[in-house]
């Protein structure tokens, strides 16, 4: 099978590139700053001219109605520079996952907002007691009558402090739930990656409006695992890819003993791993967001392979390019450290390569064949 992007997502891809290098980035952000914030002005661009926010968002709801390989393409350039913005959070899990939920009312009260980039939908999952988990979750819901209040803590909210609305999963007596709350209780939290906005939602009897049919979310939920795993692999492609061109651009500067070292054999050939693995990550990225597009059958097969090998690639292309830019790449003013702390996040965002493999065994039917 040859798999090929056509030429308007070609356009796309160069429409993106082309913007987001304006900024000649990645931002290197105050050491002092508490939090990661937005990069509003280049989003607003993002979202007005190239329509990137309503991609994978249906015409009826005001998007483009493309879908999730062009969301891809986004990704992937927009992990070139490390950009700050809600693409990821709210234009693509919250959009997909509202699009898995059977809400017409919720479609048509957020969608329209997010396809145009003027509202940010964040989604509150992940728990100090449970990370991403389909089928467990601490946080509680009640119900009064007709009003739902929730109670709990949610931890890595992507976007959360900057959202308008926050989608958020909680537990009832008929099983996981997913309910809206409003966007005036999320915190933003201090994450060592301060390219990726993040928050914590503390809820306490917090009042809450019930999405989709109570105790049906699992299905929903297990969607949106798969398209936030493919997205966050073509991601850390990007940001790979492009840290690996700068490293390699830097050894044929860097001198040690009267020659660049990157004339050293030895080197060379972690250049050269480095660069298979990129060219490996890329292949199984594009395959996933392929299959979880079309919803092949073997989507989250998929998925899983992409998130666990693309997410170590990236992490090793971070540290190779700290050792090789040698003492610069320590320093606060390059952007070495920002590679380096985005791989961190990025391999412990919905579930960590470990996590993945496992659940790969799982969807294989290998799991325990060892020990039988």
């Amino acid at each position: 099978m040859r798999f090929a992007f056509t030429e308007e997502q070609e356009d796309l891809r160069r429409a993106v590139r082309a913007l987001v290098d304006r900024g000649g980035g990645p931002h290197i952000p105050d050491p002092e700053a508490s939090i990661a914030e937005h990069d509003t002005e280049l989003w607003r661009r993002l979202a007005g001219e190239i329509g990137a926010a309503g991609l994978s968002v249906p015409e009826e709801f005001g998007g483009i109605g493309c879908g999730l390989v062009e969301s891809g393409i986004v990704a992937e350039e927009l992990g070139r520079r490390l950009v700050a913005g809600p693409f990821l959070g709210s234009a693509v899990i919250s959009a997909e996952l509202l699009l898995a939920t059977d809400d017409a009312d919720a479609r048509s009260r957020l969608l329209p907002g997010i396809a145009s980039g003027e509202r940010v939908v964040a989604l509150a999952w992940a728990e100090p007691q449970s990370w991403w988990s389909t089928s467990t979750c601490a946080t509680k819901a009640r119900r009064d009558g007709k009003n739902w209040h929730l109670t709990g803590e949610k931890s890595f909210v992507l976007d959360g402090a900057q959202a308008d609305a926050v989608l958020v999963v909680a537990a009832t007596e008929n099983g996981l739930s997913l309910f809206e709350v409003d966007a005036a209780e999320p915190a933003a939290s201090a994450p060592m990656d301060l390219t990726r906005p993040m928050a914590e939602l503390h809820l306490h009897e917090t009042s809450a409006r019930l999405i989709g049919a109570e105790g049906q979310a699992a299905p929903a939920l297990t969607r949106c695992l798969d398209v936030a795993a493919a997205a966050l692999a073509a991601e850390n492609v990007g940001a790979a890819t492009r840290w690996l061109e700068e490293t390699v651009a830097y050894v044929q500067v860097r001198e040690q003993f009267g020659r660049a070292i990157g004339s050293f054999q030895a080197v060379k050939h972690r250049l050269a791993d480095l660069f298979v693995a990129v060219e490996s990550a890329r292949s199984l990225s594009q395959a996933a967001g392929w299959a979880v597009a079309t919803r092949d059958d073997r989507a989250a097969e998929f998925a899983a392979m992409a998130k666990s090998f693309c997410c170590e690639t990236y992490a090793d292309v971070a540290a190779e390019g700290i050792q090789l830019h040698g003492g610069i790449g320590i320093t606060w003013e390059h952007e070495a450290h920002l590679h380096l702390k985005r791989a961190h996040s990025a391999t412990h965002l919905f579930g960590t390569p470990r996590r993945h493999r496992e659940r790969l065994e799982d969807l294989l039917g290998l799991a325990g064949s060892a020990a039988g």
